[in-house]
């Protein structure tokens, strides 16, 4: 006997929202525009990971250096 949950889990994090797919794969979307990053996927993963590789995103983002 197979039981479905049809609970959607949805985390805010750093302005973003994390939407757990019925996959165990991660949508990650801005919570409002403009958006200063794509929406995107991610591998069957955890929370956790899912946390790394969108920091790792916003960290590739940011510019560098700096004019003074």
């Amino acid at each position: 006997m197979r039981f479905q949950h049809d609970q959607n889990v949805v985390i805010r994090y750093r302005g973003f929202l994390l939407l757990q797919q019925p996959n165990q794969t991660w949508l990650v979307r801005p919570e409002r525009s403009p958006m200063s990053l794509l929406p995107f996927r991610t591998t069957k993963c955890s929370l956790a990971e899912v946390k790394k590789i969108l920091v790792k995103k916003l960290a590739d983002q940011t510019p560098t250096s700096q004019a003074a």
